[in-house]
């Protein structure tokens, strides 16, 4: 195998167990904790707070990410980044109020840097021929983490109607483990490599205070002014999706009594999504897309723009089909239509699917625009989108889901516009 191809679908796999782990248990945590306080009063824990702690805390550290990169290099930052996402979870075995917010920002601190060293070390494997191509194979294999995690969690509810005390401490267990599988597979990861095959060291060694003043003269330019908009609205779609979406189906009691098991189904299904946009924008992308001009094939835009459509059908379909209080616990309230199960599947899906068709080209365009030094981009990406994560957890605990799809909307269509505008001033160069 190619070596800078085994390096991609190696650290693909690593991302797909450790995920599997965290990201089943952001998809369940809300409906997981309020069982929790359910057997026990005394516990006051929220998923929605600890998960807007946590997106806060990766927001902020994304400015010294990069240096702590520079420092350690990819590999050994990736690894360090795992172990607080595996800590995180450990958590849940001693569960309190103050440790769950403590590890949600420690997840949050590892969380900044193994995504700023997973960018840095994604370009460094690449080229301009190869960045669709590698952003491809890495979000096809890591969203399978989607599938295991939530299939795992399905299985788990089956036949029953809540979190109980044995299938809380089942989940915990068998997501450790898995974290724990997919810290260890870090350590296998090669130096990154060039296209001749000789270790790449692009990267570009300087000062913390250096880091910091660079990193911020990026913010303010032009198109990343302009890419900021875009990355805000990935945040707020990944809140949603990652964490509302299936604790809203879990808690509308009309959807039928097997709604709880439905939030993995659901989780299982945005995965799905995900990995067919991988497929056929990265994988299979270069045989039908052309990523730098549009006389040959659609552009990054037009993925974007398929993306736009994807997503606005979802939150329509999803504004008539969920109650608006659904959000915050169970709720027996109507919704524009009787809450039906294959809908709310295939909005799943159609989340997903509308999510990657956007972060695939967002990786791409930083790929190929900062491919010199990439790490300040993708800290920027990283911490732009984190902080509407965070936001948006956090006012998940007081508006309703009509108000948030209509913040998703609006945000969608400025984050589209606003990428039109830097592809339009980057073929013009």
């Amino acid at each position: 195998m190619d070596k800078r191809l085994y390096n991609i679908s190696l650290l693909g796999l690593s991302f797909t167990f450790l995920f599997a782990a965290y990201q089943s248990m952001g998809n369940i945590e809300k409906t997981l904790l309020r069982s929790v306080q359910n057997d026990y009063p005394s516990f006051t824990g929220d998923g929605y707070t600890s998960l807007s702690i946590s997106y806060f805390v990766f927001g902020l550290a994304n400015w010294i990410s990069p240096s702590v990169v520079n420092l350690t290099g990819c590999k050994i930052a990736m690894i360090i980044g795992a172990i607080c996402y595996t800590m995180f979870l450990v958590s849940f075995l001693w569960l309190s109020s103050f440790l769950l917010y403590l590890m949600s920002a420690v997840q949050g601190i590892g969380a900044a840097i193994l995504w700023t060293a997973q960018g840095t070390y994604l370009t460094l494997n690449s080229d301009s021929s190869t960045m669709s191509r590698n952003t491809g194979i890495f979000w096809t294999i890591s969203n399978i983490s989607m599938l295991l995690g939530n299939a795992f969690v399905f299985y788990a509810l089956q036949d029953k109607n809540d979190f109980d005390v044995s299938t809380r401490r089942f989940i915990y267990t068998v997501l450790i483990a898995t974290s724990v599988f997919g810290t260890l597979l870090f350590l296998l990861l090669r130096s990154p490599v060039n296209l001749e095959g000789t270790v790449n060291e692009r990267v570009e060694t300087i000062s913390f205070i250096q880091q910091i003043k660079y990193t911020k003269s990026l913010f303010l330019t032009k198109d990343m002014r302009l890419l900021n908009v875009t990355f805000f609205f990935t945040g707020l779609h990944l809140s949603f999706y990652a964490g509302v979406y299936s604790s809203s189906i879990g808690f509308t009691e009309r959807m039928g009594s097997n709604r709880k098991q439905l939030v993995g189904l659901s989780g299982l299904l945005i995965g799905c999504g995900e990995i067919l946009g991988g497929l056929l924008f990265g994988i299979f992308g270069q045989k039908t897309f052309d990523n730098n001009t549009t006389s040959k094939g659609l552009s990054h835009s037009a993925v974007i723009a398929l993306g736009f459509i994807i997503n606005i059908v979802a939150y329509g379909l999803i504004f008539i089909n969920l109650p608006d209080d659904s959000p915050f616990g169970d709720t027996i309230a109507k919704s524009f239509i009787n809450p039906n199960q294959s809908l709310a599947m295939f909005c799943g899906f159609l989340l997903g699917f509308g999510d990657s068709c956007i972060n695939t080209q967002l990786y791409n365009i930083i790929g190929l625009k900062y491919s010199e030094n990439s790490a300040p981009p993708m800290a920027l990406y990283n911490f732009v989108q984190s902080i509407a994560a965070a936001a948006s957890f956090y006012y998940s605990n007081y508006f309703g889901i009509y108000v948030q799809l209509i913040l998703l909307m609006v945000s969608l269509t400025m984050g589209t516009l606003s990428f039109f505008k830097v592809e339009e001033s980057t073929d013009k160069r």
